[in-house]
């Protein structure tokens, strides 16, 4: 029996959430276990005003908190899933994928009541190369910024009207307790989401079956089966934050159908297909997913993108 678990987690709110969620679920798994939070700074949240694509990725929010696991300082980290790259480091694996909340983005606006009624020439910020690749496509008539930092600053970045709207995540919102700014869902036809959204993942070291056994009753299999497609197509493509890139899966009746995208980061080509398959057969739809986008011309995207300073 492990006598505490820590957990790493980023400082912001929402991590910090996320972090809290996980270790009362820990704690009414196994009563009288003692679960702590071990806050850190990450790489990512120190850099905020550059994009994120520029400085390395996805892969600045979770370094520091795989070393913390390494050096023994702690024996878990939770993780929003869409921020975790495609391949995790060795030794290091989601333990648990707890079941997902609304992976849907959500378009938030003080004067304007959805994305269809913003003007010509409206300002938009983002700083996921996949909703600004989407929102050009759709919209090529919006100034599209870039903002980055937690939701409250983005949120308080809107209401000082640096920003006319701005497209959040819906599951981090609730979380949050700010699902009344929401103005409206945005469906996956009309923003597909991220890889992994809405879903919460707890890391931990391979080789800690003690620590493994102990969060495996958070696992939730249906989410696992979509976030393995989703993920198995990402890894297909080599997707990082660094590529506009969107999947999202669905499970009913034991078939799995699973969206993916891929754009150019001006929103002018757009690549999408969707797949349907056995749920036993998740990664291996993710793959054949991510084959068929190659082949009808994502590869020559991703390579353009990668040779013009993406990474």
């Amino acid at each position: 029996m492990v006598p505490e678990l820590r957990i790493a987690t980023r400082k912001s709110r929402l991590a910090l959430w996320q972090a809290e969620h996980v270790a009362s679920r820990l704690r009414a798994a196994h009563p009288g276990l003692s679960v702590g939070l071990l806050p850190l700074v990450t790489q990512g949240d120190r850099i905020q005003n550059r994009p994120l694509a520029d400085v390395g990725g996805k892969g600045l929010f979770i370094k520091e908190l795989e070393s913390a696991m390494q050096q023994g300082r702690a024996e878990l980290a939770v993780h929003s899933m869409k921020d975790m790259p495609s391949a995790l480091p060795p030794g290091f694996a989601i333990g648990a994928a707890l079941e997902r909340a609304d992976a849907r983005d959500a378009f938030i606006s003080l004067r304007y009541e959805s994305l269809a009624s913003l003007p010509r020439g409206a300002r938009v910020g983002t700083s996921s190369l996949r909703r600004q690749s989407q929102l050009r496509h759709t919209r090529p008539d919006l100034e599209i910024l870039v903002l980055r930092g937690n939701v409250e600053t983005r949120l308080r970045k809107l209401d000082t009207g640096e920003f006319d709207a701005t497209v959040l995540a819906t599951a981090g919102l609730e979380r949050l307790g700010l699902a009344a700014r929401i103005r409206e869902h945005l469906s996956p036809q009309q923003m597909l989401p991220a890889v992994g959204q809405g879903v919460i993942g707890i890391e931990c070291m391979t080789d800690h079956a003690g620590v493994r056994s102990l969060i495996a009753p958070l696992e939730h299999a249906p989410t696992r089966s979509c976030l393995d497609a989703e993920r198995a197509f990402a890894a297909r493509l080599g997707g990082s934050c660094q590529s506009p890139i969107a999947a999202f899966a669905e499970l009913a009746d034991g078939t799995i159908r699973l969206r993916g995208l891929v754009g150019s980061p001006d929103g002018a080509t757009i690549f999408a297909e969707d797949i349907t398959g056995p749920e036993r057969e998740s990664v291996a739809l993710g793959k054949a997913l991510a084959e068929r986008l190659l082949a009808a011309g994502a590869g020559t995207l991703l390579d353009a993108h990668a040779a013009g300073g993406g990474h």
